[in-house]
């Protein structure tokens, strides 16, 4: 089958999902592009724009333009590497604070994306576009850590499917402000763009998706609190809106933190210390754990000090 044009077919039986429907008709699109076409408007159903969840009637109409692949320049850098896991399918890479995961508006050089595509060449998986190939999910530039990268669409496919079947093991040691005075706790609080600040993301019932965060104490220092967060969904900046959230936001975080941040760090205090998956395919479970980097270890060092 052709990789871009227009497609179009009718529904014999109502009751599928419109984006299970499109999966069944080419099982080479992937989850992430076809929910991208819907979103943009490259799906219609009897000539009106649909969500991803509507249930088809039978009779109803459907076209898919599958845009063309647009040939854009993202440059190869030789930047260095913390390289955590590697085989033929899989790279994890432990990311530093301040680097970007892939090429946007102002940061078209230095990423994460730029790195992968000088030391791996040729191979990465191309789901996920020019721009992204091989990434299979992100963690924000000030946020450090583990970051699993798909070397082939086989894996890639897999890797998606683990992220939206939440069996993807993700734990983020993170320092708040505030003393949070029980053990563990669950925040289930649904995420969507904030309408009042649109960089911003905040705990909103309308036009949100489901989220959901548990976290456990590690440890108490006077005002502060350094917790293991654990991720259920994966919702752009969750830990840091959910914690905000319960009255308990990041130590120097820029957007939803104090405003003046005199601890020794910039950006916020988190790190994705372990990321736990299925091998796409061995079946084999890989866990990988890193340590805390240097400057979140000079901020508990300070912290430990003045709580003495």
């Amino acid at each position: 089958m052709e990789k871009h044009g227009t497609y179009e077919w009718e529904i014999a039986e109502s009751g599928e999902r419109l984006d299970k429907e499109i999966a069944q008709f080419d099982p080479s699109w992937s989850r992430a592009q076809i929910q991208d076409w819907i979103k943009t408007d490259f799906v219609t159903v009897n000539g009106d724009r649909k969500k991803a969840n509507y249930r088809l009637k039978a009779g109803d109409h459907i076209s898919v333009e599958v845009p063309p692949i647009v040939d854009l320049e993202v440059q190869a850098e030789a930047i260095p590497l913390d390289i955590r896991y590697e085989d033929d399918d899989v790279i994890v890479i432990n990311k530093p604070r301040g680097m970007v995961v892939h090429p946007g508006s102002g940061n078209e050089n230095g990423t994460l994306v730029n790195a992968l595509l000088a030391y791996c060449k040729e191979d990465l998986s191309g789901i996920g576009g020019v721009a992204r190939p091989g990434i299979v999910h992100r963690i924000d530039k000030d946020t450090s850590g583990l970051i699993m990268v798909a070397k082939n669409d086989f894996a890639h496919q897999s890797l998606v499917e683990q992220l939206r079947q939440h069996t993807v093991e993700r734990a983020y040691t993170a320092v708040v402000m505030g003393a949070i005075t029980h053990e563990h706790g669950t925040i289930d609080a649904p995420i969507g763009r904030d309408p009042s600040h649109r960089q911003r993301m905040t705990v909103i019932e309308e036009n949100s998706k489901h989220a959901v965060t548990h976290f456990t104490v590690l440890e108490r220092l006077g005002n502060f609190t350094v917790v293991e967060c654990r991720l259920e969904t994966g919702r752009t900046h969750q830990i840091r809106v959910h914690m905000k959230y319960i009255g308990f936001p990041l130590v120097g975080d820029p957007v939803y933190g104090a405003k003046k941040n005199k601890l020794p760090i910039e950006g916020q205090a988190l790190h994705a210390r372990i990321l736990g998956f299925e091998h796409p395919r061995t079946g084999e479970k890989i866990r990988i754990e890193a340590e805390l980097p240097s400057d979140m270890e000079a901020l508990l060092t300070k912290l430990r000090h003045k709580h003495m």
